[in-house]
């Protein structure tokens, strides 16, 4: 049961604590050493008495499973053993978003401390799309490679792999998105997300699925002795895991199971060993250690995904692939670059996106789609997050490219609100010859299309999604993880809940807290999107700055710049602010709601 604590805040939503039972947090409390509010916490989350320890304080001694529970995973792992051993010749073709150059790299890092060059390949975003393509495949047999390693991608691309086959290619697809009945036919599939794998890994990005490859890898060269026999030492696999860190955080997939252990134990990686474009990449934004869920997300992520939006596809991997300082730091600065670039060219587009919405009275469609010929192809789904943020509706962007044939194809992107399952959809509408190419996740997807459907789709995508719809409660609904006073908002509780509760992500949202008849003092607008006030309860008291991002223009910062002396409910994340080597909690406001 959940309690009703406001119905209809400023953001449309209504906002519910759901009810636990005190003998168990009561238990939390004395056995582990947390405050009540972080016991409560746990409790609200599912986190199970007996596995409060291991989820506080995870290990890979205790924690790590077993990667030959992945279908197939020891046929895999054996027979990419033997052709090791026979010196057979990798390649690796890799997505072009950070979970592609994380896992490229991951993988390149290990073969390489086995004695095994395999060079990398990124597709083009502009020219070549998402996955694989016959034309790539082709140049890498002709480079001398027997097998390919296709990682975050491949697991849909029947014809592209059946083709890829026929060129005498020894194909493994390592990936993690959606599957269908049936697989492509190739020498091995490792993908959580088969129909017929049972190993409850489906959390994992493709940089995790990777990573088990390579440790199952490992496993079975140990068992047949190459070390040994080599007289080498095997890889360090731990020292991998800053990377794995870094492209499980950024394809935003579940932050639960052994994802919240890779990213825990990535996290710690000693400075000093840490990977080296990974240090340059934080030098050049400014970044300290220890490394966060929001560096990797907001800070690091983006400079390198920027690289394929704008500029070279495979940037993010040679930074990544790489152990030459210099060059590091380089890329790191052209990375850097491009997200200015990008950034710019996304304002521009947003605005235009927004006023299209407006123009056409789309606000109150199922689904919200939107094209344009003018608009940059590598930045569709960056937008339609946008739109789907602020509309609260399924949507999806189309940008048109001519592909390697030299033909004009729709690139679609589309981002999701929870309950509608957008891969899902946009599969529907490929088995129904809507579109060429449609896969990904629940809560985003791509697909191609040919330009003269897109009336087609926008009528079935429609259709399917209103049918979700009748089967799901949409309806915006806010889950409060806690109430606090202003004067509890202090740094050790901050610090307590982002070291030992986080990291925080997908499934592992930060906690949002209620604070009850807050009482506004200042307010005022930076930026000119963003507000900023100081609060405190409605007797007085502490004082703590709050912040309210791009909230100009909603009813959220209306109600802000004008309280006056009206009291409020505010809803808000903790945050620790430091500026010139001083600390002070603030809070992050999500909405808020007038207390009478």
């Amino acid at each position: 049961m959940s309690e009703n604590i406001v119905s209809y805040s400023l953001n449309k939503a209504r906002w519910v604590i759901p009810d636990v039972a005190i003998d168990d947090v009561d238990l939390l409390v004395r056995r582990h050493d947390v405050p009540e509010i972080v016991a409560r916490l746990l409790c609200q989350r599912g986190v199970a008495p007996e596995d409060v320890e291991s989820f506080l304080n995870p290990t890979l001694k205790n924690d790590f499973p077993d990667p030959f529970s992945l279908k197939t995973m020891g046929d895999t792992a054996e027979d990419i053993a033997i052709a090791i051993e026979n010196g057979e010749k990798f390649a690796i073709f890799g997505d072009f978003d950070v979970d592609g150059a994380t896992s490229s790299a991951v993988l390149y890092r290990f073969l390489k401390a086995l004695g095994v060059e395999a060079p990398i390949y990124i597709p083009d975003r502009l020219s070549e799309g998402y996955g694989p393509n016959i034309d790539a495949l082709r140049k890498l047999k002709e480079q001398g490679a027997d097998i390919l390693m296709m990682l975050d991608c491949g697991t849909t691309a029947f014809d592209i792999v059946k083709g890829g086959t026929e060129l005498g290619l020894k194909i493994v697809i390592l990936d993690h998105h959606e599957a269908e009945e049936h697989l492509p036919e190739c020498w091995h599939v490792i993908n959580p997300k088969r129909k017929d794998d049972t190993s409850d890994l489906d959390m994992l990005a493709a940089v995790g699925v990777t990573f088990m490859v390579c440790v199952a890898i490992n496993n079975r060269l140990r068992d047949r002795g190459f070390y040994t026999n080599k007289g080498i030492n095997e890889p360090n696999l731990k020292g991998l895991l800053d990377i794995v860190a870094l492209g499980t955080v950024c394809d935003m997939v579940p932050l639960t199971g052994v994802n919240r252990l890779f990213i825990r134990m990535g996290f710690v990686v000693p400075y000093d060993q840490m990977n080296i474009g990974i240090k340059a990449l934080m030098s050049v934004a400014g970044i300290t250690p220890p490394i966060s869920t929001y560096d990797c997300g907001f800070v690091l992520g983006p400079r390198i995904n920027a690289g394929s939006r704008v500029h070279e596809a495979d940037l993010g991997a040679r930074l990544l692939s790489s152990d030459d300082a210099e060059e590091c730091k380089n890329i790191a600065w052209t990375l850097n670059d491009c997200n200015d670039k990008r950034k710019a060219i996304q304002k521009t587009m947003e605005e235009q996106a927004i006023a299209m919405v407006e123009d056409l009275g789309l606000q109150d469609d199922p689904l919200i789609l939107l094209d344009h010929d003018g608009w940059h192809p590598g930045l569709s789904g960056l937008v339609a997050g946008r739109i789907k943020e602020k509309y609260k509706k399924p949507a999806c962007v189309v940008t048109y490219a001519h592909n390697l044939s030299g033909e004009r194809e729709g690139r679609g992107s589309g981002r999701s609100i929870p309950g509608i399952h957008i891969a899902q959809s946009f599969i529907n509408a490929r088995l129904a010859g809507v579109l060429e190419k449609g896969g990904g996740h629940a809560m985003a997807g791509g697909f191609t299309l040919n330009p003269d459907k897109l009336d087609d789709l926008r009528t079935f995508l429609s259709e399917d999604i209103a049918k979700q719809m009748e089967n799901t409660d949409t309806n915006v609904e806010t889950v409060i993880d806690g109430v606090l006073t202003v004067q509890g908002i202090t740094l050790d509780l901050i610090d307590l809940l982002q070291n030992r509760v986080g990291p925080f992500g997908q499934e592992q949202p930060e906690p949002v807290f209620m604070l009850k008849n807050v009482r506004i003092h200042k307010a005022d607008v930076l930026g000119g999107a963003h507000i900023r006030v100081m609060i405190s309860d409605w007797e007085g008291g502490t004082r703590v700055k709050a912040m309210a991002f791009r909230s100009v223009d909603t009813p959220l910062g209306d109600a802000l710049l004008k309280s006056g002396t009206q009291a409020f409910h505010i809803l808000g994340q903790l945050k620790i602010n430091e500026w010139q080597g001083r600390k002070s909690a603030e809070m992050h406001i999500v909405d808020a709601a007038p207390a009478s």
